[in-house]
């Protein structure tokens, strides 16, 4: 993935040179009194044309779009092809947009080459190790790029948009085990792939574009001209491969998109986002902090974060009592042979924090010299008791069930708990509150027989299509997690599997939403339903889940007796509708700006007075409201009017009610919007009736002060 001056002879060698395993082939050509074979190619449409044998896939491409369309790549009999690939047999082709996701990974892959290209001009010694495209954009990750920072993008920038330009051909070539570590043998970590990715004798691909190359597998665009609307946005640093005993790396990020417009219109949104971020949100609006002393991504709530908390539950346990949950408590920690049961360790144990080993257990060990891996082994192998940090609540819950005998008359139970549980994340992917080490899942695991199934999916479906009723999330998506055949990692008999997949797809269709299959997305045990919702700045965030399981009720081995007098295994459905209390929260955040509906704001009403003459009035409301179970708060200070409401505006409560003379001397208030809009001369006591009547309802937006028309 780079070039230097020291090699840049003996690769213009190797580039000129005929290169009979190579990709850079001239298409035959038809002479005098040839015959040239030709080959069938089935179009997107179905029909089916002739060409001549080792025409390209652009030129199809060409043929079936025209010369301005918006494609990047080619699918050939349903593979990615780069528009050079030659065909020389009967095949299907049709374009790749640069508008579908297939398309712009290509594009953003792409450009992620352009980035690296363009630091490796500018700073030569500096070494690229791997540049993926990512949900918004790509990087690249650099060694020895020390004392990059945000000032240096620009010279980079203009570095692409300038090779861009240049409308450098892109070239696949093909290369042996031999060639591939002579053209990085100055770069260790191009080395280290090649070892520990490409089988031995088997070969792989670079890609060139003018004297630069990279270590890919395509495809990519044909030309470096399609890369133009670029931008670098950010700088940071990461480690080689995630692993933080490692290289620390520079990692550049940035934005490509096919058209200036497009571009435009991604870097608003990147703005908007940034003005929206909750991390920076949750600090002004004083709801979480994160303190070092603490540990990273382990929040503390504030009061007026814990409050949007605290009524998010208060409103989905109504619900819960509506649909026959019963609610419980576990602990923190369990036995590590729990967790061996249930599959969690040793499966996931890099996900989860090391064991805790009993004090007597540590100091013989100790004393006897036990390393930290022996000590892991020994744990791992089930020789050593410990105990873990939850990472999953389903294993409490099943020791619930399982706590006495069960009769086809107890289900199904539904059992509910707002359980905190640990992860260990890498410090560099923490994240506010939508990646954190601690949080608190709104979990329930239901018990219920097979004929049950279905009824009982649906009825946790429910429940999340009424939280986003309620918070007007009505742009989503379902998506339903597979197993990958070819996969180790899923426990449990296939037949099962098939049953609970089928359970899963039929309730996904019956949403009447869009929904999608995710082969490889399932959980360890079982397949799932998840919700993936689009903010009103168009970014996806993936929130409540739905987990069909026969598994782990084998591995538990849970009965309960049939009507038939028989002992059977009950199914479990693991179900999160917020998913995590932190994540959806910090989603809520930004969805509304911090401006929450009525009913969720930390502080619904402001009491401001224009003076002292009106501070009794104030008191006066002030405990009217607090009676009426509103969170309100009075400022009767001695600061102009003004001043009060810039200042109270910044916690973005719901409402502002100004009192002045009129207003104490008639029992009104004059109430003044989020938005600025106002409303004067509200009997006090119809004011507080609407606004109960507004936070019961849930209104997802406040509507006291209707806006002013234009």
């Amino acid at each position: 993935m780079w070039s230097g001056k020291s090699h840049l002879g003996s690769i213009t060698q190797f580039f000129t040179a005929d290169n009979s395993q190579g990709e850079r082939q001239k298409r035959p050509r038809r002479g005098r009194g040839s015959t040239m074979s030709m080959i069938s190619v089935t179009l997107p449409d179905g029909s089916v044309n002739e060409y001549a044998s080792g025409i390209t896939a652009g030129e199809i491409v060409i043929d079936i779009e025209g010369r301005k369309h918006d494609c990047v790549a080619a699918l050939v009999d349903g593979a990615q092809k780069d528009f050079s690939a030659i065909l020389d047999s009967d095949c299907s082709v049709e374009g790749i947009s640069v508008y579908s996701d297939e398309g712009i990974y290509i594009l953003r892959h792409s450009a992620a080459h352009l980035l690296a290209q363009a630091v490796t001009m500018i700073y030569p010694n500096a070494k690229p190790t791997i540049g993926p495209p990512i949900d918004r954009g790509f990087y690249y990750d650099f060694a020895d790029l020390e004392d990059f920072g945000e000032s240096e993008l620009k010279a980079v920038q203009k570095k692409m948009h300038e090779l861009a330009r240049r409308n450098l051909t892109v070239e696949r070539v093909v290369c042996t085990d031999s060639e591939l570590n002579d053209l990085f043998a100055s770069n260790p970590y191009k080395i280290e792939i090649i070892n520990d990715k490409i089988e031995e004798g088997s070969g792989s691909t670079i890609y060139r574009q003018g004297d630069w190359y990279d270590l890919c597998l395509g495809p990519h665009v044909h030309s470096t001209a399609k890369l133009m609307h670029v931008r670098l946005t950010t700088v940071s640093s990461a480690f080689w491969r995630g692993d933080q005993s490692r290289e620390q790396l520079t990692r550049i990020y940035g934005i490509v998109e096919p058209t200036k417009g497009d571009l435009k219109a991604t870097m608003s949104a990147i703005e908007e986002a940034k003005k929206r971020d909750h991390r920076k949100l949750g600090k002004d609006l004083q709801l979480f902090h994160v303190d070092e002393d603490v540990g990273q991504g382990l929040i503390l709530w504030t009061p007026r974060g814990a409050i949007i908390r605290s009524c998010l539950q208060e409103f989905i346990s109504e619900h819960l009592t509506r649909q026959g949950y019963h609610q419980v408590f576990t602990p923190h920690i369990g036995k590590l042979d729990l967790y061996r049961t249930s599959g969690h360790f040793p499966y996931y144990q890099d996900s989860q924090y090391p064991p805790l080993v009993e004090k007597d257990m540590m100091a013989r060990l100790a004393n006897e010299g036990c390393s930290c891996g022996e000590l892991s082994n020994m744990m791992a192998a089930g020789d050593i008791e410990g105990y873990m940090l939850k990472p999953m609540n389903c294993p409490h819950h099943i020791k619930i069930y399982s706590s006495q005998a069960r009769s086809y008359r107890d289900l199904p139970l539904r059992l509910a708990e707002f359980g905190t549980v640990y992860r260990w994340e890498q410090s560099g992917e923490i994240s506010g509150l939508t990646r954190v080490r601690g949080f608190t899942q709104d979990d329930a695991h239901l018990f219920v027989t097979e004929d049950q199934i279905a009824h009982e999916v649906l009825g946790c479906i429910e429940l999340v299509q009424v939280i986003f009723e309620a918070l007007g999330m009505h742009d989503y998506r379902v998506r339903v997690g597979l197993r990958d055949p070819d996969s180790s990692k899923y426990v449990g008999d296939g037949e099962k599997w098939d049953l609970a997949e089928e359970a899963c797809r039929a309730a996904a269709s019956s949403l009447g939403v869009k929904w999608s299959e995710e082969p490889g997305e399932a959980a360890f045990y079982g397949p799932k339903i998840d919700f993936v919702v689009k903010d009103v700045i168009g970014r996806e965030w993936q929130l409540g889940t739905v987990q069909v399981d026969y598994n782990l009720p084998e591995r538990f081995e849970l009965q309960y007796k049939g009507s038939d007098g028989e002992m059977h295994r009950p199914v479990m459905i693991h179900r999160a509708p917020f998913g995590s209390m932190e994540r959806f929260c910090g989603v809520l955040i930004e969805h509304f700006a911090g401006r929450f509906p009525t009913w969720l704001a930390p502080t619904q009403i402001h009491v401001l007075t224009i003076s002292e003459k009106q501070v009794e009035y104030g008191q006066e409301i002030t405990s009217k409201l607090k009676a009426a179970g509103i969170r309100a708060e009075l400022d009767d200070g001695d600061d102009t009017i003004g001043k009060k409401i810039r200042m109270h505006r910044k916690f973005q409560p719901a409402y502002m009610l100004i009192l002045g003379d009129d207003e104490a001397n008639n029992n009104t208030v004059s109430i003044r919007a989020r938005n600025g809009d106002q409303r004067a001369g509200v009997d006090f006591d119809t004011f507080v009736d609407e606004l109960l009547e507004e936070i019961n309802s849930k209104r997802a937006t406040p509507t006291l002060v209707p806006p002013k028309e234009e």
